[in-house]
């Protein structure tokens, strides 16, 4: 992709059953979701027509049913699943997906903990 156009999607908040303990995935947990989606928004641009790009709602119930379904031990291993669904749609290049639990289990104040990769169609 030689644009740099991007659809960005922001803040889609899941519970998932993610966690190394076995309390963690039996108790599903807040967990929020960024996504940036890298593709040619020209053809949308000039034809004002949902058809010549990607309709992020389709998007969003692909990623959500990933989060909601998955038993992943690792917030990585969950992203790259998300990042895998996202690049199902052909017309998308790259995805970089920003995946965080909301009250993960440490013994501090913290607002999360998360992780963010970049996935690139081969």
């Amino acid at each position: 992709m030689a644009s740099g156009d991007r659809i960005e999607l922001r803040g889609l908040r899941l519970l998932a059953a993610v966690g190394v303990s076995d309390g963690e995935r039996a108790r599903r947990q807040p967990v929020e979701v960024d996504l940036d989606l890298g593709l040619d928004l020209a053809p949308a641009g000039a034809a004002d027509d949902l058809a010549a790009t990607v309709d992020y709602a389709a998007v969003l119930d692909a990623v959500a049913a990933v989060v909601t379904g998955s038993e992943h031990r690792l917030l990585e291993a969950l992203a790259e699943a998300v990042a895998a669904a996202v690049l199902r749609d052909r017309r998308v290049d790259d995805v970089t997906v920003s995946l965080r639990k909301l009250q993960p289990p440490v013994p501090y104040d913290l607002a999360g903990a998360g992780v963010r990769l970049t996935r690139r169609r081969a």
